[in-house]
């Protein structure tokens, strides 16, 4: 049985949709960030860097989502294209999600709620960097349906994260009408709702990691 320590965060909720997607089994352990369960020994061994979400897959251990999302799609050989261009694009969004848009919402949520004293610069250049990329992104989706072309890939549930929790760095999907059908049609997805529902309930429940 896969093991998914997770939290309900942008990160973590992308590993229940894809393992949602793809039917797989698997057991889901809270891991609670909001009172320092990352940090505890038990989760550091398995993730030395005291982040969710972690997979565990048989003797596997692996960390980083985008990476958690491509072992998923080449186990079962679904969500990613096998070669080609299409392929290509979508490690293009990914290293995208990695590089720019989860920084940049990150910090921008960050220096808006838990910096100990007002960083208006910072928080005003990292807020303009996310509203920029959400413009590229909704740019993007009018020429097609789906982050890296016309089909449903771990690409889209990548960047799925971070625009579910973007209420975190106070940002909205108005005046980008693209971006906005997206994520509708992500939403609308029951494996995505499926995959929402468990890791809400996360709040809720024990830490176990």
């Amino acid at each position: 049985m896969i093991e998914v320590h997770a939290f309900a965060t942008p990160n973590s909720v992308k590993v229940p949709i894809a393992l949602e997607e793809l039917g797989l089994p698997y057991e889901l352990k809270a891991v609670n960030v909001r009172t320092g369960a990352q940090k505890e020994q038990a989760f550091v061994t398995l993730n030395p860097n005291g982040k969710v979400p972690v997979l565990v897959d048989g003797g596997l251990v692996l960390t980083e989502s985008a990476a958690i999302l491509v072992h998923l799609a080449e186990k079962t050989g679904a969500l990613l294209p096998t070669g080609g261009a299409a392929r290509a694009r979508v490690f293009e969004q990914l290293f995208f999600h990695a590089s720019a848009l989860s920084p940049a919402f990150g910090n921008a949520g960050f220096f808006k709620r838990f910096s100990p004293e007002p960083q208006p610069i910072a928080e005003a250049r990292f807020t303009a960097e996310a509203e920029r990329i959400l413009g590229l992104l909704d740019a993007k989706l009018a020429g097609q349906a789906f982050m890296a072309g016309d089909a449903f890939t771990i690409a889209d549930i990548a960047h799925f994260g971070w625009l579910w929790r973007r209420q975190f760095p106070g940002l909205t999907l108005d005046a980008r009408p693209n971006l906005s059908r997206w994520f509708e049609t992500v939403m609308e997805r029951p494996a995505v709702q499926r995959a929402i529902a468990r890791v809400e309930a996360l709040v809720e429940a024990p830490a176990s990691a």
